[in-house]
């Protein structure tokens, strides 16, 4: 890849977003093992993470449409 495409990737906003869905999922990967093995507060962690990942996932939908349509104007 060169670097004008790894520029491109890092200046577009559904690359970011889809990063932040990532970092999110991995830092509440230890979460998930501590829940699992009965601690009840990481299980709030986890569902916080999740509602935050909903709330990206959703802004990704919104910015591939907006970049759909500025192509296709």
């Amino acid at each position: 890849m060169e670097e004008n495409d790894i520029n491109r990737l890092k200046n577009n906003k559904v690359f970011e977003l889809i990063n932040n869905i990532g970092n999110e999922l991995t830092s509440s990967a230890q979460d998930t093992i501590k829940f699992i093995d009965g601690n009840n507060s990481a299980g709030t962690r986890i569902r916080k993470a999740m509602q935050s990942i909903k709330k990206l996932a959703q802004e990704v939908r919104v910015e591939v449409q907006a970049q759909k349509n500025e192509v296709s104007v």
